[in-house]
């Protein structure tokens, strides 16, 4: 990952995790690198400045075995389960939708829809 690309983003949560990623997903294989060449890389205009002590640590080592299409297979299994819940989510927020925009008076004589 390059760091000094302006769309780089780095967060440390409170256990101790850290993500670092390029918020344009130019690389949905391996989201925690560059692409080889990347097309929207820009550096940022603060790359190369001294920093105090708030400085992101240095980027960990890639896990071996990414190259072998793993990550990309665990990551299509992702999305494949989220493709298929996104017809039910759309329906149920349809109907709630549908429920608040009837008048009070109405609501009180039916039945709300199943969350």
């Amino acid at each position: 990952m390059r760091q000094e690309c302006k769309h780089f983003e780095s967060r440390t949560y409170p256990n101790g995790d850290t993500v670092r990623k390029c918020n344009l997903d130019l690389a949905p294989d391996a989201p925690w690198r560059c692409p080889d060449n990347c097309s929207a890389y820009d550096r940022r205009p603060d790359a190369g400045w001294s920093y105090g002590s708030l400085v992101t640590p240095s980027t960990p080592q890639e896990p071996p075995g990414l190259d072998d299409g793993s990550a990309a297979a665990v990551l299509d299994q992702a999305e494949d389960i989220v493709n298929a819940i996104g017809a039910q989510v759309m329906a149920d927020v349809a109907a709630q939708a549908e429920w608040d925009a009837q008048p009070r008076w109405k609501r009180a004589f039916k039945r709300k829809p199943k969350d």
